[in-house]
């Protein structure tokens, strides 16, 4: 049985194509009006657990309720209770901003009057009002991404869900996107994302899982991850001479893990200051150092490996 909170709850949750396994029995509930995120390298099985909790795409093995439905006999029902903004824009370049609103509003049934006042909301808060005539192929890409954010919410959903939502933007732009939706988070909108971005799964997800291989292989808050799997602070070294590998070898006592890189090597510590200190005790001169906080990345790079998956 779900808890009474959970609008996405899954057990064994599978996804196959053929023999090719895609999710590999994941649990997981999403709570109403958190901002819940996936994290995983390419073909983790993210987008294919995503599409099934869309109900775009049949489950293939486990329980799955959305909204306490079950997307193989309430798909439709399902699909008009959540907002969907996908990672490239699907806008049509032949109608401006205000008339794409217009007709996406109308799919959903909604009537005329509500629309046009639903339009005016939304343009205001994703500050596009004054493009609201423009043409779509004339705005920035900033300005497409809001624009399909506010299509998204047209029909006022209990669950959004965001597949990479700043992809390709420009700091500035992306930090207009967090802002837009950390605020529905605080309306009590339920956010579900996916993002390669290490920085926006801090900022945005008050919890997220970490996927690879078509299992979930960590869960928990930020912070909590980082406790977890990674130590309070990163020492960066680097020599302008020598083996990174073999001068790692050299410091493995001096960090409670550490790693080689072909360009530094990286001591994970409690006090990078200190652990910096003992490098130069030892008689090594590194020709740039650095110390930082522990991050995301830390967590996920340890989790998911180094090596790139195509």
């Amino acid at each position: 049985m779900p808890p009474t909170d959970s609008l996405i709850h899954a057990r064994d949750l599978r996804k196959s194509f053929g023999e090719f396994e895609a999710v590999r029995g994941i649990d997981l509930d999403v709570r109403r009006g958190e901002a819940f995120g996936f994290l995983g390298p390419n073909g983790a099985g993210k987008s294919s657990t995503m599409r099934m909790i869309c109900a775009v795409s049949p489950v293939s093995g486990g329980e799955l309720r959305i909204l306490g439905l079950d997307p193989a006999t309430d798909g439709p029902e399902i699909r008009a209770r959540i907002g969907v903004c996908p990672q490239d824009d699907t806008l049509d370049t032949e109608l401006n901003v205000w008339e794409n609103l217009f007709v996406y509003g109308r799919y959903f049934g909604l009537p005329r009057a509500v629309v046009r006042e639903r339009i005016d909301e939304l343009l205001d808060f994703v500050q596009l009002t004054e493009k609201a005539r423009a043409r779509v192929e004339d705005l920035s890409g900033g300005m497409r991404r809001r624009l399909t954010i506010a299509r998204s919410l047209i029909n006022r959903p209990e669950v959004l869900v965001l597949d990479e939502p700043t992809t390709g933007l420009d700091p500035q732009a992306r930090h207009v996107i967090w802002d837009r939706l950390f605020r529905l988070k605080q309306q009590g909108v339920t956010l579900l994302l996916t993002t390669h971005f290490m920085d926006e799964a801090e900022q945005l997800a008050s919890r997220l899982v970490v996927m690879d291989k078509g299992t979930i292989v960590a869960e928990g808050s930020p912070l909590e991850l980082i406790r977890a799997y990674s130590t309070r602070e990163v020492a960066e070294v680097r020599f302008e001479t020598g083996d990174h590998e073999e001068l790692a070898g050299k410091l493995e006592d001096l960090a409670d893990r550490v790693e080689a890189l072909p360009d530094r090597v990286l001591l994970y510590t409690d006090d990078g200051e200190a652990a910096l200190g003992a490098v130069h005790d030892r008689g090594l001169r590194p020709s740039a150092t650095l110390v930082r906080r522990s991050s995301l990345e830390d967590v996920f790079l340890r989790l998911t490996g180094r090596t790139l998956v195509d």
